[in-house]
């Protein structure tokens, strides 16, 4: 908790500096307070407007003022109102005084990258917080026994990991394999060896990005030399129940102290179907951590600690009752492992520690007897030798103790075995391991902090590049933003004149038009007017409005609007004079005998662009 609460100070004080970030990115930026090259706005035209203050017609009383000493209003002396005071409130003044600094600071250039930045920055540590809590949780959590842990895994299928890679730590050289996933198999797609100065491909073992949509599984063999290997007869059950029965014989099966070691187990088929073959698996806790931190030295990040000759024990034909030896399999050229085979279970497994003929025999009579005791050796043991080099040192002591024959048995290769091993762990359970819960915590947390880095550098580059973009942009858009001003300033004399000519043209235009209007108006009225008709008035207005008004006998109506269709239709230089949808249609009052006319007609002008 304490962790938790350290981590959360130290966030929130890098928060603390963000206004300090955003501020000095604004001071830097080129201030403005006004829009840039404003355009003149005309003055205020001294010409009347509809209010009526301060104008009073001579003798008309002065007009009384809305709430004034002695006027009569609807307001109640005293009485309070719901009207806000002319003060603005404090609030209001705040906000006011807001809404004014980001407006500011929004006509600033490097305003929106400083948000974005501002905002990047609290999501990555709110991430980090939020990923670093269960960490160190579980880094607290690693030192515990694996009985914790029962239960909180889950068994890793076959079909969940991409691909494996299998490291043999050597003397002088290492080997590496790498297994890619195919057909529910594993399939060799690399091999290669380093010698002890040279550093393991880094595209091979590291762990990027890609690993966590195709799972890559990192193996390393622990040497044999280090491990003690006991055999135990359980009753079948589960998982979790078989690690339970484990786990309380661990201080009678483990030759130390169960708080100074690392132990896993291995499940073998039993001839009787209600029983397993347990083989048991104890390391020194300080030997694999060495181990580990070798690995690390050379970059390599183990997901699993396994033992080869596992997979070389399980894959070896049983036909009979006899012991099995392994030679140089505990990792020295005197020393071998012999496993006890009998009704088809394997009994017990006991170390060779030398090739010497008499040696040799007492070793393996002791073991026998000790077979004998347990009674499991019901009958003479037939022996076999798996071995290919090493057959030319062991078979011939072999043969030379026991004074019998000896079965040689070819064993697997190197990158056979790798691939065993590599499905055997694809397929085992997490909990199934030599590997100390403490460091696969703490190599899962370096592998997320590294993603988390890499994406940051990633987002922080892609981001400059962004703001290098927008910063390019905008001074190509200023740039053209003054050579376009500059050319308003240098065109604008040019262009007031230009509408000062278009203004006196129009004029010019209308003059022209309107120059014989008048007289073509008078002669197509003389020439249409009916003869009963009299023309009393002709009013000429706007340039372009005629109104017609005069007498005319009462039964001679008709006549005056065949005079109205006509006029519509006159034509003058082959162009209609007046425009037949404008104007107002013709209109008579009858007084007695005669009747007053007035028409009124528009004429067609055409637009002077």
């Amino acid at each position: 908790m304490g962790e938790e609460l350290s981590f959360l100070s130290m966030s929130l004080r890098k928060l603390g500096f963000l206004p300090l970030i955003i501020a000095g990115l604004v001071w830097m930026a080129p201030k403005s307070d006004a829009a840039p090259n404003p355009l003149p706005l005309p003055g205020r035209l001294p010409v009347g407007t509809n209010s009526a203050t301060g104008l009073r017609l001579p003798g008309q009383p002065a007009p009384k003022r809305i709430g004034a000493a002695g006027a009569k209003t609807n307001t109640v002396a005293g009485s309070a109102t719901n009207a806000l005071s002319g003060t603005p409130s404090r609030l209001a003044q705040w906000k006011a005084s807001l809404s004014n600094t980001v407006g500011r600071l929004q006509k600033s250039p490097s305003f929106y990258p400083a948000v974005g930045i501002s905002v990047v920055l609290i999501g990555l540590l709110i991430f980090r917080f939020a990923r670093s809590g269960p960490a160190k949780g579980a880094r607290a959590g690693g030192a515990t026994s694996k009985a914790g842990l029962r239960g909180s895994g889950r068994k890793v299928g076959a079909k969940s990991v991409h691909s494996c890679n299998v490291l043999e730590v050597g003397s002088e050289a290492r080997q590496i394999w790498q297994f890619d996933a195919r057909g529910g198999g594993y399939v060799l797609s690399r091999e290669q060896t380093c010698l002890e100065s040279e550093a393991l491909p880094r595209n091979l073992v590291a762990k990027d990005w890609r690993s966590l949509f195709q799972p890559r599984l990192n193996i390393a063999w622990l040497p044999s030399e280090h491990v003690f290997l006991r055999v135990a007869q359980l009753p079948k059950s589960d998982f979790d129940e078989t690690f339970s029965m484990v786990e309380l014989q661990m201080e009678k099966l483990s030759p130390m102290p169960v708080a100074q070691i690392v132990w896993t187990f291995h499940t073998l088929p039993h001839a009787d179907d209600n029983l397993q073959t347990i083989i048991v698996m104890v390391v020194a806790r300080n030997i694999v951590e060495e181990f580990l931190g070798k690995l690390e030295g050379q970059g390599y990040l183990a997901d699993r600690l396994e033992l080869p000759l596992l997979d070389q024990i399980q894959t070896t034909a049983i036909t009979e009752d006899g012991a099995w030896i392994y030679p140089e399999a505990a990792g020295g050229r005197s020393t071998a492992l012999v496993a006890w085979w009998y009704g088809g279970v394997l009994q017990n497994l006991d170390l060779l520690t030398t090739n010497r003929p008499e040696a040799l025999k007492e070793q393996l009579m002791q073991m026998a007897w000790a077979g004998e005791l347990e009674g499991w050796l019901a009958s003479p043991p037939e022996w076999h030798l798996v071995a290919d080099v090493a057959a030319s040192e062991w078979e011939p002591a072999l043969r030379e103790g026991l004074g019998q024959p000896i079965e040689t048995i070819t064993p697997l290769a190197g990158r056979e075995v790798a691939a065993l091993t590599a499905r055997r762990s694809a397929q085992s359970d997490p909990k199934v391991n030599l590997l100390p819960p403490e460091f696969s915590t703490r190599y899962q947390q370096e592998f997320v902090d590294r993603l988390w880095m890499r994406g940051l550098l990633a987002l922080g580059a892609l981001y400059t590049a962004g703001v290098a973009v927008y910063m390019v942009v905008l001074a190509y858009a200023s740039y053209n933003t003054q050579r376009v001003e500059q050319q308003v300033a240098f065109l604008g004399p040019t262009y007031t004149n230009a509408i000062q000519l278009r203004d006196r043209f129009h004029v010019l235009k209308e003059r022209q038009e309107l120059k014989y209007a008048g007289l073509d108006c008078w002669n197509t009225t003389a020439r249409l007017l009916p003869e009963n008709a009299t023309l009393e008035s002709i009013n000429f207005t706007e340039g372009k409005r005629l109104t017609l008004s005069g007498t005319a006998p009462a039964d001679e109506i008709q006549s005056l609007y065949d005079f109205e269709r006509d006029m519509r239709k006159a034509v003058v230089d082959g162009q209609p004079l007046f425009d037949s949808n404008k104007g107002e249609s013709l209109q008579f009052r009858a007084q007695g005998a005669s009747a007053n006319w007035t028409l009124v007609l528009e004429l067609k002008r055409a637009e002077v662009e």
